[in-house]
């Protein structure tokens, strides 16, 4: 880049400077809300590796339950996915101490046993 070229980009972002600074702060303020609110809905389904919508099937399940808040539902997916994050980690240590690459039934049934969080899933493999 010559010294022509830099005085160009300073002039340039100068006057951007100048732009911006010209903008009520109330109004930038608006125009990143008007963006984050239209793209919530579609950065949920982003954070989420379950579907959202079976989530919400499974919720509506237990007769005591006639609907579900998409937070709620939103929430309990992503729980869900850390639960079983947790669950494969603990069951791939167990792997990982038999030199083994694969997990398995019983390294999932050894994290089970062994991990107190996870005793109440004693039975749940049989």
């Amino acid at each position: 880049m010559d010294n022509l070229e830099i005085t160009d980009l300073n002039k340039e972002i100068q006057l951007n400077k100048i732009h911006v600074d010209e903008k009520n702060p109330r109004d930038i303020r608006e125009e990143v809300n008007d963006i984050s609110h239209a793209g919530d809905e579609e950065q949920r389904e982003k954070l989420l590796r379950l579907p959202l919508g079976r989530i919400k099937t499974i919720i509506k399940m237990d007769p005591e339950v006639y609907s579900v808040n998409q937070e709620a539902a939103f929430l309990m997916a992503k729980s869900v996915e850390f639960f079983i994050e947790s669950l494969a980690k603990e069951s791939y240590r167990y792997t990982a101490q038999a030199k083994k690459r694969t997990v398995q039934k019983h390294d999932v049934e050894n994290a089970i046993d062994n991990v107190d969080a996870l005793v109440f899933l004693e039975g749940m493999l049989d």
